[in-house]
This record gives C-alpha cells, structure tokens and sequence, in this order.
C-alpha cells in the first residue's frame, strides 16, 4: 500500500496505490494530511478497500503527481548525517544531530521542475530518506518510542543553494534551503509498517551520470535516535516531515559541477520510487 496525491498543484487528489491500481481516497479523507495520518490511516484504507468502497482513478498515470503529503506545519532536516558526506564538505562527523530549517513552500512534487534562484551559482541536489511523522510527538523518553510516532517514509530531494548556506549565512544554513520548491518529496508515501530505514539503497543522478550511491545502513544517527533527539527541542505534529542527511556525492565536494538551467537531476531510494526534475533559470 502506497499513499500518492495526484492533479493539478493546489487540486490534488489524494490516492491509494494497491497492487498497482489507483484509488480515490475521497471518501475516506479530503487529503494525506495530518488529520488522516493520525486515525489510523492503514486499517482504515484497507477496511474501505476490502469493502469496495474506493472507486478506481480514471486516468490516474496520466495525471501530474504531487507531493504525497499536504503542506506539513514543519519541514526539519538533519544535517551531515553520513560520514563520508562530512568528510567532502570539510567537516568533521557530528557528535550530536545538526539540525536546519525548510520551509513548508518546499515541498512539491517529484517531478516538477526546480527553479534555480535568482543569482545562484552553487545550486546542488541532495538525495534523502523522509520521515513523515503520524502522531503528535515531545519529549519522548527513548529512541525505541519514535516507531509509534512514525506515518511512513518517502523520497526527498534536499535542493540546496550553497553560497546561500555557507558564505552568507551567518552561520545558519537554511537561507540555501528555502527557495520556494526546494524540496522535490515523493511520489509516495509507504507506511513505516513496509519500511527497514536502516537499509534502503540511496542514489542519484545528473543528466544520466551516477552522483550518489549510498545506504541508510551509513546514517550516523538513525530514524529512531533523530526522531527522539528531536522531540527533546521541538514539539512534532502529525504530517511533519524529517529529512534525514544525504550521502556523498554532491557537487559542494567539488568533484562535479553545481546545477544549471537545463539540468535534469534524478533520484530514488529502494522502495520509495524515483523522481526527475529538470532545473530552470528563474524569471520574473
């Protein structure tokens, strides 16, 4: 079972994938939002599936595919979070979680195009495991606590403006997170029954050339221990998305270069699907 949104961006419809075939959620829910993730929304899916009461999707692989959450009240990322990618941005492992900011404009869908912002020159892609939180989640008193806390996972792309993070930051990191779509998230969600986030293959690509090849088995901190790290800070809310670190292989190492207009990035982690974005110049 797979949780999608499909349609026109700010019109989507909000789908299950079973067995490979389309189903209208509309009865069961108006959107894979926070609402829906925190009532049981696996029993409730399948109970409306087993009974017949999900019509099918006319047309649905036709239709544009959205991001598989509604806008979250947070986007909260995790960052250096495998070695080998600290190591090419010239730092050292953290020894405690380094957390950073998106914005909930963000996030769109795995296939639209990204805009690069207005005078960019170090535009990167960073492939990551998403983790969408499913109840209200403070204070939790161990990292085995998180998996009650956990909707499902999906595939992001963390896009990230580098002269933006690092050069004129002042020190934070979220002024090259938050252009408006930088956060590719889908096209599903799994729920975190179907889910092993400690072994997940991560890749990605660039015009067709292999940039990352990674596993979430290297996460310095893994799901549970971020989730409970968090939740000591931050007080999560159903429909909350966590990105999780990226591995190495992005252009900050300066093995390849930064995006330009006409790029087309893809990503995909085992189970979770692919996305493709072609990246454009931005016009007024």
């Amino acid at each position: 079972m797979k949780f999608a949104r499909l349609g026109e961006a700010g019109s989507e419809i909000p789908v299950v994938v079973d067995e490979g075939r389309y189903y209208d959620l509309r009865s069961v829910t108006s959107d894979v939002n926070g609402d829906f993730l925190a009532s049981d929304p696996v029993d409730r899916t399948r109970a409306a599936l087993d009974a017949g009461e999900l019509p099918e999707l006319a047309d649905a692989e036709g239709l544009r595919i959205g991001a598989p959450i509604a806008r979250p009240s947070a986007v909260i990322c995790i960052g250096m979070n495998y070695a080998a990618h600290a190591a090419e941005s010239g730092s050292e492992p953290p020894t405690i979680p380094i957390l950073f900011l998106k914005t909930p404009n963000t996030v769109v869908g795995p296939n639209d195009a990204v805009t690069i912002p207005r005078g960019s020159e170090k535009t990167d892609w960073e492939v990551e495991l998403g983790v969408v939180i499913g109840t209200r989640t403070a204070y939790l008193d161990s990292p085995e606590e998180a998996d009650a806390h956990i909707a499902g996972y999906v595939l992001a792309n963390d896009v990230s403006e580098r002269t933006f993070q690092l050069e004129v930051s002042g020190g934070q990191w979220s002024k090259g997170k938050i252009a408006a779509g930088f956060n590719p998230t889908g096209p599903w969600l799994v729920p975190a029954s179907e889910i092993d986030s400690t072994n997940l293959g991560l890749r990605s690509w660039v015009n067709g050339e292999p940039r990352q090849d990674s596993n979430t088995a290297d996460l310095i901190f893994d799901v549970r221990t971020i989730v409970h790290h968090l939740s000591q800070y931050v007080t999560l809310e159903p429909g909350d998305l966590i990105l999780t670190g990226t591995p190495q292989g992005v252009a900050l190492s300066g093995k390849y270069p930064y995006l330009k207009p006409g790029d087309v990035v893809e990503v995909e982690i085992d189970g979770l699907g692919r996305q493709r974005q072609e990246f454009v110049a931005w016009a007024r």
